[in-house]
């Protein structure tokens, strides 16, 4: 039986936007985050993160300093009895590495995590606060995609948010 998931973006959507973020001590979560996966785990859902991480390709840290920061904050939602299934994550950028599948918009993640997770992304669910993160999931088949704290406009939205209780309405 396929599993359904909520799809985050980290920055902007699980921790404060701050650019090129890889040290713990600057990773702030945003307010109402543990809650909002409880819910969604408690219907059933499975949490995946999908990130574009272009810091790494541009040399402004390592892959092994965004693992750690990746594991410290997998360490939090565990603490708060939430289970991330996997992060995925974009290292690359196309002025630098070249294009990839990976980097959103490109639905690369979200497919990888399909196929590993045996998930169906029509039942799925993505949060992200930026244009290219709707449209990844849009591309992969993603019935439900919420703009989450955004000045951008979204033809990719099905719905806009400023704050996670709206979600759990």
């Amino acid at each position: 039986m396929a599993s359904k998931a909520l799809f985050l973006d980290r920055d902007g959507v699980i921790n404060i936007e701050k650019n090129y973020l890889y040290k713990i001590d600057d990773f702030e979560f945003i307010d109402g985050i543990f809650e909002l996966c409880k819910s969604f785990l408690e219907k059933g859902y499975i949490v995946v993160v999908v990130t574009n991480q272009s810091g790494i390709a541009r040399g402004y840290y390592t892959t092994d300093q965004f693992l750690q920061l990746t594991d410290y904050m997998e360490q939090q939602f565990y603490k708060n009895g939430i289970t991330i299934s996997k992060t995925y994550y974009c290292p690359h950028h196309p002025d630098i590495t070249g294009e990839c599948d990976c980097r959103k918009p490109k639905p690369g993640m979200l497919l990888d995590a399909a196929k590993d997770f045996n998930i169906d992304l029509s039942e799925s669910i993505m949060i992200g606060d930026k244009q290219r993160d709707l449209e990844a999931a849009f591309r992969a088949g993603v019935l439900t995609r919420i703009l989450f704290n955004s000045n951008e406009e979204s033809k990719f939205a099905t719905s806009v948010v400023d704050n996670f209780k709206k979600i759990l309405e």
